[in-house]
């Protein structure tokens, strides 16, 4: 969530967009992309507009024709935000759909995936979904993560990733700004073994 601008443009959701198909996984909704011959999966995890945003999906196709197995699952159970809606704004419908709420829908959603015989999971996750992520992060539940305009993460979540993360901000984003991306990267900097480096994150960074 980069500010205001990102709610005020919100996706025109389509439930029969991309190439992928619906199915239930770990008792949610989700978009599936891919083969499962490849046995590595990326979990990719919404904003707050969901998971029939278009644009979301054509990532998951993209990532899928790169040989991987994608999952993007429906967190909000048919209740994306809507900007439209002036009695439930961000603040108020976020009550229902807290990222706390997200990490814990998770693991059954992976239990469901390495049923499948997946043996490696990536999760990434935009906005809203990168404080779900960072949190799987912490558990070990995931073998790699990247945070996009992360909304709702702290220095602190950062210092307790377990896994390689990758960071990537927006150039104007009041949740996330510069300043606290940098702290972030030199957090990562400091433990070798978990910095993913993207030149991309890091020029906006340093800009």
């Amino acid at each position: 969530m980069s500010g205001p601008q990102c709610c005020e443009n919100p996706p025109a959701l389509n439930p029969v967009s991309g190439s992928g198909h619906v199915e239930k996984l770990g008792g949610l909704d989700a978009y599936v992309s891919g083969s499962l011959d490849s046995k590595l999966c990326i979990l990719l995890i919404s904003d707050i507009f969901g998971y029939e945003a278009p644009n979301l999906r054509a990532l998951a196709d993209k990532v899928a024709a790169s040989g991987f197995y994608v999952v993007v699952p429906d967190y909000f159970y048919g209740d994306p935000y809507n900007p439209s809606n002036q009695e439930r704004q961000v603040p108020v419908w976020i009550k229902d759909h807290g990222p706390d709420k997200g990490f814990q829908d998770t693991k059954p959603v992976l239990e469901a995936i390495k049923n499948k015989g997946i043996t490696a999971i990536g999760a990434a996750g935009m906005c809203w979904g990168a404080k779900v992520v960072v949190e799987l992060s912490k558990q070990e539940l995931i073998q790699a993560a990247v945070l996009l305009h992360p909304s709702f993460v702290s220095v602190d979540d950062i210092k307790g990733g377990k896994v390689p993360i990758a960071i990537l901000g927006a150039e104007f984003d009041n949740l996330s700004p510069p300043s606290l991306l940098k702290q972030f990267e030199e957090i990562l900097a400091s433990k070798s073994e978990l910095c993913e480096d993207i030149p991309e994150s890091r020029a906006r960074m340093d800009s």
